[in-house]
């Protein structure tokens, strides 16, 4: 049984909610840069929870990973329009907002699949990234790139093994209603956070 919960578990264990793997202060070394980018994706459990549930889209589409890449591309698009000066509207809302509909398609079994589903990512994937770029405002070139081939590589790990996991899981039944508890779990992260957001626009 203890197999099972391996998918919830990976969400759960996340240390932090912060979103700033340095404490708030803008990667200056290459190395710094890399870390930073290994960590952000971790330690936000809104990105986090959108990461598992592209690696449970793979899974359940035969291990296709066409729109987990799509969405991995699309951050560090993302990122760079943040480092452009362009601010995309409502962006954390969007983003807790993209892991809601994302894990309610899984635990409702609905196909995620073709050209709807690649621009789907696609749009996430900018939104995603452009919140990984508040992390290096103020870097210099060379930590940034450390920065987007930190985040691209962990993002791709984590979906590759989350996609492994939830592959074994879905070759029997009991297994399938396990990968789908972890997408409802992804999805509950994905409401807090949209409550949260919700509530601090609000009050202001």
């Amino acid at each position: 049984m203890t197999r099972y919960l391996i998918l919830p578990a990976i969400l759960l264990a996340s240390p932090a909610l912060a979103h700033h793997p340095l404490g708030g202060e803008a990667p200056q070394t290459i190395f710094h840069g890399l870390i930073s980018g290994l960590s952000h994706p971790v330690i936000g459990l809104d990105h986090l929870a959108f990461i598992v549930l592209a690696g449970l889209v793979a899974a359940f589409a035969g291990r296709s990973f066409a729109a987990p890449l799509a969405f991995i591309a699309a951050t560090l698009v993302g990122t760079a329009v943040h480092l452009a000066g362009v601010v995309l509207p409502v962006a954390e809302l969007v983003i807790a907002a993209s892991v809601v509909v994302l894990g309610a398609l899984l635990v409702f079994g609905r196909q995620v699949a073709g050209p709807v589903a690649l621009a789907g990512f696609a749009l996430a994937g900018v939104f995603h990234g452009w919140g990984y770029g508040e992390a290096v405002i103020g870097s210099t070139p060379m930590p940034i790139f450390a920065y987007l081939l930190g985040f691209g590589m962990i993002q791709f790990a984590i979906i590759a093994g989350v996609a492994i996991i939830a592959g074994k899981l879905l070759q029997d039944s009991q297994g399938q209603m396990q990968a789908r508890l972890a997408a409802a779990t992804c999805m509950g992260v994905g409401l807090v956070f949209a409550f949260e957001t919700i509530e601090h626009m609000v009050i202001g």
